[in-house]
């Protein structure tokens, strides 16, 4: 068990060690769930996305950065950046989902796990720099309840169609990166949950990372304070307790377990805003090929971070070079 000093309210270890934690599994699924899904994949499969690359923005870490956008469901229009060698054809792609403070910039997720690749490092509708959107908010304890009343119009469904239609808008700007296994998917916090609810459903993708990922086992998370999303969800729970049937829906522990392609999972032991019961869960339900890389914290500043962070790089770039 990890314990650092700090100020919550509440312990974000939880009094749990790896052994309890490696443990905890995931809730049944309902039984039309992957149907639900399969349409959802459907939908977003047939959009045009007519992606727009624009001129360079930056350049850095072997990649010139572009900004895009690109058309997803219901009409919306996404932005983000896209990234291309500088030198080289290309030869991998990867779409990259962000963390719930949104994402100004193509920041830490550049430079990308393997040379020669493209990226789209899409912002979510109604987050970031350049996916706001009216009517939806654009801080994490509002969005994660946008639309949560019912399973058709919460906005976390939406914000997995961004990513299936980030991958559409990849493999259109880039044809050579079209067909199955040919994309991997980085996702992190938010990005991570995204992640595990798009990916079973999408045989474009052929490896992911997961690292912190949130959503996992929704009942049990329900039980749990934090200081992340998921204390917006418990206390709308507490006065609509009707929501866990919603919930059911988008639970990334349960989607993992449809998730057959190799996934690298990066869980915290102790973390003040994603449970890391929830992390393991995702990790403990993977159907394919997984590995596991234990950190001693997620979403905290704490001595050693750095070298952790270069150690799961250096994973991260054995991993995809293995399965891309």
């Amino acid at each position: 068990m990890t314990s650092f000093a700090h100020d919550f309210p509440f312990d974000p270890a939880y009094g749990l060690t790896l052994d309890d934690l490696s443990r905890i599994p995931a809730p049944a699924a309902p039984e039309d769930f992957a149907a639900f899904w399969k349409a959802r994949h459907d939908e977003a499969r047939a959009v045009d996305t007519a992606p727009e690359a624009g001129p360079v923005e930056e350049e850095r870490d072997g990649v010139r950065l572009h900004g895009v956008t690109y058309t997803s469901v219901g009409g919306v229009r996404i932005g983000g950046w896209l990234a291309l060698p500088v030198e080289g054809e290309v030869e991998h792609g990867f779409v990259v989902g962000h963390g719930y403070g949104g994402r100004q910039g193509a920041g830490p997720d550049v430079p990308l796990p393997l040379s020669r690749s493209a990226a789209i490092l899409p912002c979510v509708r109604g987050m970031g720099s350049r996916s706001r959107l009216p009517g939806v908010p654009d801080e994490a304890a509002g969005h994660v309840l946008h639309g949560i009343g019912s399973r058709d119009t919460y906005v976390i469904g939406d914000c997995v169609a961004d990513l299936w239609c980030a991958a559409s808008a990849l493999q259109e700007l880039l044809p050579r990166l079209a067909g199955p296994g040919r994309l991997g998917y980085l996702g992190e916090s938010f990005g991570g949950g995204l992640g595990a609810l798009a990916l079973p459903w999408d045989d474009r993708f052929g490896a992911a990372q997961l690292t912190v990922p949130t959503f996992g086992n929704h009942p049990l998370r329900l039980t749990l304070p934090c200081d992340g999303s998921g204390e917006s969800v418990r206390a709308h729970h507490r006065q609509y307790p009707e929501v866990t049937e919603v919930l059911r829906y988008f639970d990334a522990a349960t989607a993992a377990m449809s998730l057959e392609l190799p996934t690298l999972v990066a869980a915290a032991l102790f973390d003040p805003a994603v449970p890391p019961p929830g992390q393991f869960a995702v990790h403990n339900a993977l159907a394919g090929h997984r590995e596991l890389m234990v950190l001693r914290a997620g979403h905290f500043a704490y001595e050693g971070l750095a070298e952790e962070g270069a150690e799961l790089t250096r994973r991260r770039e054995r991993f995809f070079g293995a399965w891309l």
